[in-house]
């Protein structure tokens, strides 16, 4: 969550980047939390200074283990989208105060091997195990309080997958 490295604005919401890569069956990356039963997409906070698309790279980097020759840009959503944590979530002890996250949510075809995926790139892992699923099953498996902003985000993202 947030820490010196991430941006908070006025409102109270980290900037933060989110990553729907897919396959060639267009099927969709998801993984599953180091220690927990939670599955999300891979995502992470944005840095000061540093653009999206560049905390796109380090996070697909750094959760993933792929490179950007690893995949193509298909797309990114068209405005930030926002989701509230719940309140026993807040860390009211942190300042600025957290109450949510907003996204850029970037759209990724894989155009490495399914080889070049390493959950154990970074020293902390974030995530312990992966899989691929349907397209819409994210939001009915993602904790509750992101499925709305899991599903407006697909929602947008979802043409972009069409023929």
């Amino acid at each position: 969550m947030p820490g010196s490295n991430s941006q908070i604005d006025a409102d109270g919401f980290r900037a933060n980047v989110a990553i729907v890569l897919f396959n060639s069956e267009r099927q969709l990356f998801w993984a599953k939390r180091a220690g927990m039963d939670a599955w999300q997409f891979p995502q992470g906070g944005i840095r000061p200074n540093e653009s999206p698309r560049a905390a796109m790279f380090r996070e697909l980097y750094e959760e993933v283990g792929l490179l950007p020759r690893h995949v193509e840009i298909i797309g990114i959503t068209q405005r930030w989208l926002q989701y509230r944590l719940p309140k026993k979530y807040i860390r009211r002890n942190v300042k600025p105060v957290c109450i949510g996250q907003k996204q850029r949510w970037y759209l990724l075809k894989l155009i490495g091997e399914e080889s070049d995926v390493n959950l154990t790139s970074s020293r902390r892992p974030e995530f312990d195990h992966w899989r691929w699923i349907d397209f819409w099953e994210p939001v009915q498996s993602v904790v509750f309080f992101k499925r709305e902003v899991y599903k407006r985000a697909l929602s947008e993202l979802e043409p972009l997958l069409k023929p």
